[in-house]
């Protein structure tokens, strides 16, 4: 295990249960959608990087956040309309199934995005 995935499963292992099976859901469906990408810790989040970091992600008291950055927010809109959203995130409420789907396609979305040659963060 790199230091980065260590740092990563200490992360997640501070989280009481409902919110440590999210993260570790959503750890799961993002590194299916990019295995080739590392992880890393940015701005003391969990992330995913392939040549840039692709999305971000934390624990929160009552949800998850995903933070794909902007672009693939306003592409996925309609998508996202059943979640409490802002310019760069979602969030995704413990009590609900996470959209495995959804959060595949916008992380591909933004490996698109590097490959374009789009400078979201």
């Amino acid at each position: 295990m790199s230091p980065a995935e260590n740092a990563i499963t200490v992360y997640i292992n501070t989280f009481p249960e409902p919110v440590k099976d999210k993260l570790l859901e959503l750890r799961s469906i993002i590194r299916a959608a990019v295995p080739e990408a590392e992880e890393c810790i940015s701005y003391g989040m969990p992330a995913l990087k392939w040549r840039k970091v692709l999305v971000y992600y934390a624990g929160w008291k009552s949800h998850i956040g995903f933070y794909p950055t902007a672009e693939p927010m306003r592409v996925f809109a309609t998508e996202l309309l059943p979640y409490k959203t802002s310019k760069g995130a979602v969030q995704f409420p413990l009590d609900e199934p996470l959209p495995k789907a959804l959060i595949t396609n916008m992380t591909l979305f933004r490996k698109e995005a590097v490959l374009r040659g789009k400078q979201n963060p």
